[in-house]
């Protein structure tokens, strides 16, 4: 097998693993392929590199900066998320729809916060969709407050 060939081989594969990283990101293949492809390249403008004791220091030196270049890549395509996970204590002064009716004293009441439906207590019983607001949490639990006027009370079993 001659360099170029082996040149071509690595430019093929350097593709295929590229295309495999587009269909399935965050794999970290881009510092492998690319790497790949700029020594393929090589081969194939210089053909007796490949197969000399050169080969694995040029492709040391290109693995730091490809790492560097990728590294960079990613964070500017993906910023960094905030977490996606809700705390309790967050919960506090956010304003909800009651879905189930919301009586003193127990959990049964669920109140919708966003997209998420928590059990909700109050002092009060709040009718189903009234607005409330969170006025304490307790675990997986939050304890409301009716916004505007008080409508009929309800009656809790």
């Amino acid at each position: 097998m001659t360099g170029a060939e082996l040149g071509l081989i690595m430019i093929i594969i350097g593709i295929i693993m590229l295309m495999a990283e587009i269909f399935a990101p965050g794999a970290f293949m881009v510092v492998p392929a690319t790497v790949l492809i700029v020594l393929g390249v090589i081969g194939m403008i210089a053909p007796d590199i490949l197969l000399s004791w050169w080969s694995p220091i040029i492709a040391v030196i290109l693995i730091v900066p490809m790492t560097l270049i990728t590294v960079r890549m990613y964070q500017r395509l993906s910023p960094p998320m905030p977490p996606t996970t809700t705390v309790a204590t967050s919960l506090i002064g956010q304003e909800g729809v009651v879905m189930t009716t919301v009586c003193p004293g127990n959990l049964k009441g669920k109140v919708k916060i966003k997209s998420d439906i928590w059990s909700a207590t109050a002092d009060q019983s709040i009718p189903v969709g009234a607005k409330v607001i969170v006025v304490d949490s307790e675990g997986v639990h939050v304890r409301v407050k009716q916004i505007g006027e008080a409508s009929t009370p309800v009656e809790c079993m």
